[in-house]
Parts: C-alpha cells; sequence; structure tokens
C-alpha cells in the first residue's frame, strides 16, 4: 500500500489521535521531595509525580497524523494543544528579532577602549565564536578580525586586503582560527570593506574558476565552477560579486532573483545542447532571455527527434540560506551568507567499482516512483490529485477557521504550505502550467513566462519567511528526468531551521512535529506577504 495522505478524487486524508488508556503502576519507591517555595511561604512539593494507583488517560488531547503527500518525506503530528493556541492567533507564528549585542559598550562603562580591545581579543574561543555570531556592534567586530587573522591596511587604515604566507609552496592567508574568521565575515553587521577582504572577493575562498556572470544594473553575480564537487561533472555556484553584497533577504530584488536564475538556466542549457551535440557558438558573454528561450525550443526539438537515444540527465539545483556558528564548535547552517545559490546536471548512470551500470540518485526520482505506484494502485494520476486536495483543503482540526493553504499564485506556479510539514514553516512552490507535452516537470520544460513566475516565487517564498523571523532557509528542487513523460511536475520546497526545531531522533526516524495547522500557518504567511 502506497504511504500517502492524497487519496483519489483530490482529498486528503488525516488521521486523529485522541485515545483513553490506562497505564499500570511498576514503580518500587517513592521519592517524595521539595520543590522549593512560593511568593507565600507555601512548600511546593512533587506528590503528583508519584501516584499510588494505576494512571488512568480519559481521552487524550488529540493528534494530528498526516502522511506526506509523497511517502519518502515521513509523517507529519500536529500537537492540537499547542496548534489551538496558534489558530486563536496566527500573529504567534513568527521568530522574534535577535536583541542587539556588544560586549565592548558594557565592558566600556568600566574598562578603557585598549584593555576592552585586548579583553575581547583574549576571550576564550568558545565566548568568541558566540559574540562573533551575535554582536551587532561593527567596531566590536572589527576588532574580533584583527585578533584571528593578519590584514594589509592602505594609509588611511583600510583594509585592502589579507596577509599571506608560503607554506609548502602555496600561498596561505594568515589565519589563527578558520571558524572563527568565518564566522566574523559572515556576520551581516561587519562592515562591507572587511566581508569584502575576507570572503567576497574573487578568489579569496579558492581558486575556484569564474565561468559565467551577470550584470544589470546595481546587480553582478558570478558564476563559479567547482571542479572538485562530489556531485558527478562538477557544480556550479552562483554568487554575488564583492560589489553587490546581500547577507538578507530584504536586500534581495526581482533584479537579483532573476539574475540568479538566469545563471542556472543559461548553463544548464548550454550543458545540455552540448551533450545533444548542438555546440552553440557563443563564448566570452552570457545568453540574453531571448537567446536562451531560442536555445531552449531548440534543445526541445532534438529531444523529440531523437527521444529513444537522449539519455535521462536531470536538474539539481539548491540554496542554503543562512548562517550560524554554534560556541560549542558546531557549524549550524550553511558555508557562507552571502546569497548564492548551487546547480548541476546529473547523469543517468554511474559505473559501480565492479563496472556494473547503475542509476544515478536524484531526488526528483523519488516522486517520479510515487506517481508510478498511485497509478498502479488508483488508476489515478497523483498530481491531479493532489492540486485537487489542495484546492478543496478543509481544516485540519475539522473546527472553525481558515481552510486555504495558497499562499501566492500566478497563472504559472503556486506557492503553498504544504499539509503534512517536513520542517515547521515549509512552504513549496508547484508549477501548475503545463504545455503541449503536459506539465512542466522540470527547467528545460519552463518557458520565458514560466521561469519568470518560478523566479518570482521563490523570492516571496523567501521573503515570507524571512519577515517571520527566518534566518536558515534550505531550497531544494525536485524535478523531472529529462525526456520523461509521466506527469511530473517542477516542485520546489523551501525548509527553514528554527530555534525550536533543529531535529532530534523523531525526525531521524522521518516523524515531524509541529505546533500549528497549516491552514493557520498559510494565513500568517499571506499576511507577511502583503506586508512585503
Amino acid at each position: 500500500m502506497l504511504r500517502t495522505s492524497v487519496a483519489p478524487g483530490g482529498r486528503f486524508l488525516v488521521g486523529r489521535h485522541s485515545p483513553s488508556y490506562q497505564v499500570a503502576n511498576l514503580r518500587l519507591q517513592d521519592h517524595v521531595c521539595s520543590l522549593g517555595r512560593t511568593v507565600d511561604g507555601m512548600e511546593v512539593c512533587n506528590q503528583a509525580n508519584f501516584p499510588q494507583a494505576d494512571v488512568i488517560v480519559e481521552q487524550a488531547r488529540p493528534i494530528f497524523e498526516i502522511l506526506n503527500p509523497f511517502p519518502f518525506r515521513g509523517c507529519t503530528f500536529i500537537d492540537s494543544g499547542w496548534a489551538a493556541a496558534r489558530a486563536k492567533n496566527p500573529q504567534l507564528i513568527r521568530i522574534k528579532p535577535a536583541p542587539k549585542v556588544s560586549l565592548r559598550t558594557l565592558l566600556g562603562q568600566y574598562c578603557a577602549d585598549d584593555v576592552v580591545r585586548t579583553l575581547i581579543g583574549q576571550l576564550p574561543f568558545s565566548l568568541r565564536y558566540e559574540l562573533a555570531a551575535t554582536s551587532t556592534d561593527g567596531e566590536e567586530l572589527i576588532w574580533l578580525a584583527q585578533s584571528c587573522c593578519r590584514m594589509v591596511h592602505n594609509d588611511q587604515g583600510v583594509p585592502v586586503g589579507l596577509r599571506y604566507f608560503q607554506d609548502g609552496g602555496h600561498l596561505r592567508a594568515d589565519i589563527d582560527d578558520f571558524e572563527l574568521f568565518e564566522t566574523i565575515a559572515n556576520n551581516p553587521h561587519l562592515p562591507d570593506p572587511y566581508k569584502e577582504v575576507m570572503v567576497l572577493r574573487p578568489g579569496v575562498q579558492g581558486s575556484s574558476e569564474i565561468v559565467g556572470d551577470f550584470h544589470q544594473e546595481s546587480t553582478q553575480i558570478l558564476e563559479y565552477l567547482r571542479t572538485n564537487s562530489y556531485i558527478p561533472w562538477g557544480h556550479y555556484a552562483a554568487n554575488f560579486a564583492h560589489t553587490s553584497i546581500r547577507y538578507r533577504i530584504a536586500d534581495l530584488s526581482e533584479i537579483d532573483m532573476h539574475g540568479l536564475r538566469h545563471l542556472y538556466y543559461q548553463r544548464i542549457y548550454h550543458n545540455l545542447a552540448q551533450k545533444l551535440g548542438m555546440r552553440p557558438e557563443i563564448r566570452r558573454r552570457g545568453l540574453t532571455v531571448e537567446e536562451l528561450e531560442n536555445l531552449r525550443r531548440n534543445i526541445l526539438s532534438v529531444l523529440e527527434r531523437d527521444r529513444e537515444k537522449v539519455e535521462h540527465l536531470a536538474t539539481l539545483w539548491g540554496w542554503n540560506y543562512g548562517y550560524d556558528f554554534s560556541g560549542s564548535g558546531y557549524r549550524l547552517h550553511a558555508s557562507h551568507q552571502m546569497v548564492h545559490q548551487q546547480y548541476a546536471l546529473i547523469p543517468q548512470w554511474v559505473a559501480s567499482i565492479d563496472q556494473e551500470t547503475l542509476p544515478t540518485y536524484c531526488c526528483g526520482d523519488l516522486v517520479a516512483d510515487v506517481i508510478e505506484r498511485y497509478q498502479q494502485q488508483f488508476q489515478s494520476d497523483f498530481f491531479t490529485d493532489y492540486l485537487k486536495a489542495i484546492a478543496r483543503n478543509t481544516r485540519t482540526d475539522q473546527g472553525e477557521g481558515e481552510q486555504s493553504l495558497a499562499v501566492w499564485e500566478d497563472e504559472h506556479v503556486l506557492l503553498f504550505v504544504p499539509k503534512a510539514q517536513v520542517s515547521q514553516w515549509e512552504l513549496q512552490l508547484m508549477v501548475t502550467a503545463e504545455d503541449e507535452r503536459g506539465p512542466v516537470g522540470n527547467v528545460i520544460e519552463a518557458d520565458t513566462g514560466v521561469r519568470r513566475s518560478l523566479d518570482l516565487g521563490i523570492l516571496k517564498a523567501q521573503q515570507v519567511l524571512a519577515g517571520l523571523g527566518a534566518t536558515m532557509v534550505t531550497s531544494i528542487e525536485y524535478s523531472k528526468r529529462l525526456g520523461l513523460n509521466n506527469g511530473q511536475r517542477l516542485l520546489y520546497s523551501f525548509l527553514p531551521k528554527l530555534p525550536w526545531s533543529m531535529g532530534a531522533f523523531s525526525e531521524a526516524q522521518g516523524r515531524y512535529i509541529v505546533g500549528h495547522y497549516p491552514e493557520d500557518f498559510a494565513l500568517a504567511c499571506r499576511r507577511q506577504l502583503s506586508l512585503s
């Protein structure tokens, strides 16, 4: 049986636990003790923790169990006790802004500046990590930076580069603690000249070749090739240039998002055209939007003509937004804060160590498997039923209030809250458009209008989540393999990391615990979108 919450005809299947049960008391000893006293002097004891008889539970508060539409993504559990409070007040669905932090200001009340600077530079590393990640004081961050690396300054004292030294024939930047260095450089409050020389100038983070760029108005983006990637055939990263610093979602414009995505489409189309023997001659410049669309149409023509011969390639696209590092030494998200996106092509096959031919992994293939199994079990199209279920959604708790899961849509795409979220605050973006071949399932099938809607939908998703307070968001693409015609729709998932929900044993089992109803989160997102 396919474990999915989508049912034929277009409805969601929602389980409801509200059990009554008896628990045998097998305790041998009591450990009654005082816990303290009230303000009135009354003693507070723990006697309630040690019942003398069996424990009888009469109708525990409801827990809703919702299988993910895609079985490989597990199951969501909604605690009605938590969710009820947010249903009454959706304003509770947000993260409070971080407070201002300045150890320099605090110590400056008691010590001279030179003493404060020395103290900050000599803090234990765990405290320096925390200060580097949380400080909102630019001068303090400069002091921290100068305590862990050597810089070159001009006559005005402005940093113009890092100092390097020879190490076994290689030039290396003179950095004492790389994690501290990175954490400081990834703090948005560090003054821009320091960000630039520490992590943003081309080449300062390594020798990856720059093979593409995008320039329009104040937007400048560079495309890096990472030849030593774990991804077969290498992969690419579109990073904002040091001349266009983007650390916050609030700084992103529609042109910025268009530039990031244009480099993705351009590289995928160009690489694919080469693999199909089309050999596009364009060099040392980018493609215009019109040229990109013409190349896409030519690729589709070749695919139609040589369908049986073409390898079923797949696209890979992802975005880790936000950086954090804990004082205990754990990197909590991303490699760097500066906005960037990564992408690649995935082959269909890989040779095994025993010279067998094995299929490669692509997360979009898992969606394709669901579609096939759903059709076999129900004799119905999965995405047709899924879209109907979203459109006809009713409240999870069957009470009064919001019904819709939609956040934003246009004629090509739908941004919505999935009925079963695999992280609190998950959003998804689905292409609803179709062409003469059927649903649009990858960016090769997406024409100029669909691509524009995708870019805008991705930006809106990030703006909504950032507006609610999310600072770390992982975004991934589920795409159909090239040349297939299985009804698969292109889908994006946006997965925030929340302070109280970083993942534990439940999530490791595919059990996702959520404290709100999806309908109320959709309402909170729509309200936030109206403010963007």
